[in-house]
Order: C-alpha cells, then sequence, then structure tokens
C-alpha cells in the first residue's frame, strides 16, 4: 500500500510518501519521496522554538512541501484516488499550535480525497525509523525477528526514555526523564556556553575541536580542572535526570568567567557531552542486559550524535555484548513524514485495517506511548 505522511510536532514541516506491504520474508519498504521544510533558521536567534512563529511557518509550507511530496512520487492530482491508501498524521506529543497544522490539514485532505486516515503517536514514529532504507535507491525487506525483543533508547529534543519493546506494537516505558529531556539539555547547555541553535549539533562540532587535540592533554592539563557529574547514572531505575548536569554547567562557567569559559570552550563542550552519552549508555546497556534483547534501538534526533553512537559500539565491544545497535539514517533519525507512514501502516495492520475517520482525529499535546 502506499501511505502519505504528515509530521508538524515542533519546528519541521514533513510530508513524505511511502510504499510499504507484509511479505513472507517481512516488511518492504520504499521511501518514495522526503520533504521536509526546517525552521531553524527562523528560530535560531530566540534560542529555542516558538510555538506561534512555528504554527505560522507551518500553515505557509503545509501546501507547498505536499505538492513537492506527491510530484517526487510521481503522483498527480488525477492519479490520487488511485495511489494513495490511507493518510497517516502526527497528533501528538508535541506543541499544539504546530499539531493543529498537521492535523487539520490532513483531516482536509482526507476529506477532500475520501480517504482513511490514521493519528499517530510522533515517538511511535521514531521508534521505527531504524527500518527505514539506510540508502535512498534501496527498497529494504525487513525481517524483525532477528530484532526483537530490543531496548529502545528514545532520546530528542522534548523526550528522553527507555522503552523495552517486545515486537511490533508491543511495547513499555520502563524508564524517562524526570526533567530536562535530554535535547532540552544540550540546547540550554549550549546557550550557557554562547553556542548556536540547535544545541546538540553546535555542543557536538565543539566538542570535536577538543577531540582533534586528544582529549587526555585538553581535560587534564588545563589549570582548571574540568569535570561534570553523571546524574543518575548508578541509580536502580532508568529514568533520568538532566537539569542538575545543566546547573553544574551554568555553576562551572560562573566560577571560570567569560575570558576562561571562551578559551576552555571546547574542553567543556566535550565534558559536556561526555556527562550526557555516559549516562544514557550505562542506563541503556544496563536494560538491555536485564531484558535479555537482542538489540538496541537508538531513536530521535539525539540518535545523530556522533559521539553517543561511538560510546554504544565500544560498550558493546568491550563487553562482547551479542547485541545488535540499531541506528536510523541520518535524515530519519531528526522528524521527518516518511517515519509517520510508517507507523501508520503498523497502526493500520494492528486495528484491523480500520482506521479512524477523519472526524474522530484529534490533536493531543501530551499523548504517551502506550
Amino acid at each position: 500500500m502506499i501511505i502519505l505522511g504528515i509530521e508538524t510536532s515542533c519546528d519541521e514541516t514533513a510530508v513524505g510518501v511511502l510504499e510499504i506491504k507484509k511479505t513472507k520474508a517481512g516488511f518492504f519498504i520504499h521511501p518514495l519521496s522526503n520533504i521536509i521544510a526546517s525552521q531553524i533558521k527562523i528560530h535560531r536567534k530566540y534560542g529555542g522554538v516558538v510555538p506561534m512563529l512555528a504554527s505560522r511557518e507551518h500553515t505557509k509550507n503545509i501546501p507547498i512541501v505536499t505538492k513537492k511530496a506527491l510530484k517526487q512520487a510521481s503522483i498527480s492530482e488525477k492519479s490520487i484516488d488511485s495511489k494513495i491508501d490511507l493518510i497517516a498524521v502526527t497528533k501528538g506529543p508535541g506543541l499544539i499550535l504546530s499539531l493543529l497544522i498537521g492535523v487539520n490539514f490532513a483531516k482536509t485532505l482526507a476529506w477532500k480525497w475520501d480517504k482513511p486516515i490514521i493519528g499517530i503517536n510522533h515517538l511511535e514514529g521514531h521508534l521505527y525509523s531504524f527500518l527505514l532504507p539506510q540508502t535512498k535507491s534501496s527498497k529494504q525487506i525487513y525481517n524483525t525477528e532477528s530484532v526483537f525483543p530490543s531496548i529502545c533508547l528514545l532520546v530528542s529534543g522534548g523526550n528522553t526514555q527507555l522503552i523495552h519493546v517486545k515486537g511490533i506494537g508491543k511495547y513499555k516505558i520502563i524508564g524517562e526523564t524526570r526533567d530536562d529531556a535530554t535535547g532540552e539539555c544540550f540546547d540550554k547547555g549550549a546557550r550557557i556556553l554562547g553556542l548556536s541553535y540547535p544545541g546538540g549539533p553546535a555542543i557536538a562540532a565543539e566538542a570535536a575541536k577538543c577531540n582533534k587535540q586528544g582529549t587526555q592533554y585538553s581535560i587534564q592539563n588545563t589549570e582548571y580542572k574540568i569535570q561534570l557529574p553523571r546524574p543518575m547514572i548508578d541509580s536502580k531505575n532508568y529514568d533520568f535526570s538532566f537539569s542538575g548536569l545543566k546547573t553544574a554547567l551554568l555553576y562551572l562557567t560562573q566560577d571560570l568567567g567569560p575570558k576562561k569559559v571562551k578559551k576552555y570552550c571546547s574542553v567543556i563542550a566535550y565534558e559536556f557531552q561526555e556527562a550526557i552519552a555516559d549516562v544514557l549508555v550505562e542506563k541503556t546497556i544496563k536494560a538491555a542486559k536485564e531484558f535479555k534483547t537482542k538489540s538496541i534501538i537508538l531513536a530521535g534526533g539525539v540518535s545523530a550524535n556522533k559521539r553517543l553512537k561511538e560510546k554504544f559500539q565500544a560498550r558493546l565491544k568491550k563487553e562482547r555484548l551479542n547485541i545488535k545497535l540499531l541506528i536510523p539514517k541520518l535524515e530519519y533519525a531528526t522528524d521527518n513524514a516518511i517515519m509517520i507512514a510508517l507507523a501508520g501502516f503498523f497502526q493500520y495492520i494492528k486495528h484491523g485495517k480500520k482506521p479512524l475517520g477523519w472526524k474522530n482525529i484529534e490533536a493531543d499535546s501530551n499523548l504517551r506511548l502506550i
């Protein structure tokens, strides 16, 4: 079947078309188009997403992005009836003003085209994103028997969760952040260090400068000891807390003063990134061992962090753990509509191919993954 996916949970206006079907060998997955209109330049000067501005941009961009996605998938206005089988739209969680634009636009299309529609949890889209093909030209057939049970570390700007995934549509949250999400912590840390938005890539780029010099030299041979805490790394549960790390960074920069912060910025950024990654890796590996999983899935925008991936790979190799590390392709790690279309397919199958009518789809900014 062919699914039109629509995603507007935050500041990316994304529309994509996905061809997918279940075969005896597994799932045949073929993205036909994936168009994203980013708003980073607009929100950068504010150091974060401004909901009203995001909503305004979604309103302006969504018809344009949809037209491009359909064109890229070789679907004309006349062939919509025969080619589009289902519309999948993000209904939450996210910024309510942003969600409403996507949901109402999708409902309008479902009414106009007389097509079935299904509302999707944004986090579920991220969870399944590792299934999407790693190359643009590939048409992947994926057998999930080698994947599940799995532990999914879902880390993004608004969410940090550990999820025990027993199979498609079978999951349970076993841990989550008690305060700041990982991406939020990166954004706030970058702001403290005077770096740009979004914080994750900015921190990573600054930390890479330190890495090139040699981390041992950079960290230990400054006249100031640059060391930050690893919050809740030894706790018996699987919850996270990053608010204290952000505060520790603030106090460190205040103690050093502006000149020394500028001088040692790459060292501080490196230690800040290490602290976050150490906690994420430790908790996830611990969960994978306890639940005896076949794989670890990294999902969400922060899964694009190179250092985080390196630390996972090193830890699995060091302990000789027979656990696969599954990471989505970079373009599918951040918010996109193809992952929403993919989750739409699995929900469609789960509900016996009976999606909700357009009148029953509502945006929910606090939607939980259950």
